[in-house]
């Protein structure tokens, strides 16, 4: 599989938290570092995603914003 996204990370699944249409999936990439994201309900079941599951966490954006 080729993907254009340029980082990525292997982790583990921590935890899936389901919701009613997205669910959030917390993925530990190490280093004491844990990335969240929020996909679809649809998605998670055709990934099979649970706890202790070795993924791989493509980040592609065209901005990052932070506020305080």
């Amino acid at each position: 599989m080729k993907i254009s996204a340029r980082n990525q990370f292997t982790g583990t699944v921590l935890a899936v938290t389901p919701g009613a249409v997205n669910g959030a999936v917390k993925v530990d990439i190490g280093g004491g570092n844990v990335v969240t994201t929020s996909i679809t309900e649809e998605a998670i079941a055709e990934l099979g995603l649970a706890a202790g599951d070795r993924v791989t966490v493509f980040v592609k954006a065209s901005d990052v914003l932070i506020g305080k």
